[in-house]
């Protein structure tokens, strides 16, 4: 299996057991190794007190990006440190779209710069993880 289907395999796998990131309704629009990009559209019950989405939307939709784009390479990997600025409003009915891109790759440690953007394009949240890389093996040979 070439590099691109096993970051499939792994996105699939993990996806499949994935029940919050299934309960926001993400899609998955492209997969490969150390690149994610997901989308969703904000409901009613995503609000929070002032209308409009709650943070937490945007953290969780990058936060899969981030889970998805750095255990793509088939090594488990976990976040050890997370950030988010949020920069413009997200409304009922917007459709936001998360693009995790790898910046830093080592044997231990990976970096990863998310865009949040909306239906317009316009940047609605900017995500910064860095994860730990483990020694385990998603599919083992």
């Amino acid at each position: 299996m070439d590099k691109k289907q096993l970051a499939e395999k792994v996105v699939d796998t993990m996806f499949g057991n994935d029940h919050y990131s299934q309960w926001l309704g993400i899609e998955r629009v492209k997969i490969e190794p150390g690149y994610c990009i997901l989308k969703l559209k904000v409901r009613k019950d995503m609000l929070n007190g002032f209308g409009i989405a709650h943070g937490g939307i945007t953290y969780s939709l990058a936060d899969s990006a981030l889970a998805f784009a750095s255990n793509s390479h088939g090594r488990k990997a976990v976040s050890i440190e997370t950030s988010i600025s949020h920069t413009e409003q997200v409304k009922e009915g917007d459709i936001i779209t998360a693009t995790a891109e790898e910046t830093k790759l080592s044997n231990k440690i990976g970096i990863y710069h998310i865009n949040v953007t909306n239906q317009n394009g316009d940047k609605v949240a900017l995500f910064k993880g860095t994860v730990y890389r483990t020694s385990g093996e998603w599919f083992p040979a």
